[in-house]
């Protein structure tokens, strides 16, 4: 069974390389026509970064939200423990 994930891994690693093709992000073009717009007087750049901490909330909400409702769920409440008045011995 070990035989059969390695060849399946090397099979898989080998389609990574084999098929790459050059990618073009336009990531470094987009923050450089933003600063230079920004610098000339555009109001376009205040937008981009608007809609930049937009996207950017939404995963943080996302968190909290699941994380009220999962304190809201689990958390312990006043629970009354009836145990024995019993010295107890660890060793």
């Amino acid at each position: 069974m070990k035989s059969l994930k390695t060849i399946f891994a090397a099979f898989v690693l080998m389609l990574l390389f084999v098929s790459t093709q050059p990618t073009y992000a336009q990531c470094a073009m987009c923050a450089a026509n933003v600063e230079t717009s920004h610098g000339s007087g555009n109001k376009q750049a205040d937008g981009l970064n608007k809609g930049i901490m937009v996207l950017l909330a939404a995963p943080y909400l996302a968190a909290a939200v699941v994380g009220y409702i999962w304190f809201k769920r689990f958390r312990r409440r006043n629970v009354e423990l009836n145990m024995r008045n019993e010295k107890l011995n660890l060793n």
